[in-house]
């Protein structure tokens, strides 16, 4: 599988305050368009997960605010798979500037997966293709930090 491509987004002017500052809930939306561009990326888009049942409800978000972010920025954002189980996922992003390479923000999001009744189910068992692939980037990130 090949290796997945950087978010990459520009910082609109209705994201920022009134310092001309970006807000820092905007962190939050851009880690889910990371996330929805990385399951594009990965061949399940979100539609695809829906029409077979499966939700991947957000269980907790953490953002870690390391630099000013102002209007017109290049963004890159990078999402890398932090843990799996059959049942839960954590996602690790890292926000830079796309031209200076400059550390913005990090931060994580837990998810759980679960059915059309919103109970729980395993990933593992209801859809093995996403998992393995999802396995695969978890490998990968493991090795990159080792």
């Amino acid at each position: 599988m090949p290796a997945l491509t950087p978010y990459l987004r520009r910082v609109h002017y209705y994201e920022t305050d009134q310092m001309g500052i970006v807000h820092h809930a905007n962190d939050i939306h851009w880690f889910e368009e990371a996330r929805v561009d990385m399951m594009d990326q990965l061949g399940f888009p979100y539609r695809r997960l829906e029409a077979e049942g499966i939700a991947s409800p957000l269980l907790g978000i953490t953002a870690d605010y390391k630099s000013m972010v102002r209007f017109d920025d290049r963004l890159r954002i990078t999402v890398t798979v932090a843990a799996l189980t059959a049942s839960r996922l954590t996602l690790r992003y890292r926000v830079e500037d796309a031209e200076t390479g400059l550390l913005r923000t990090t931060g994580e999001t837990r998810h759980c997966f679960s059915g059309p009744n919103g109970r729980p189910l395993s990933l593992k068992k209801h859809c093995p293709e996403l998992y393995e692939r999802l396995a695969a980037l978890l490998q990968e990130a493991e090795e990159t930090e080792a």
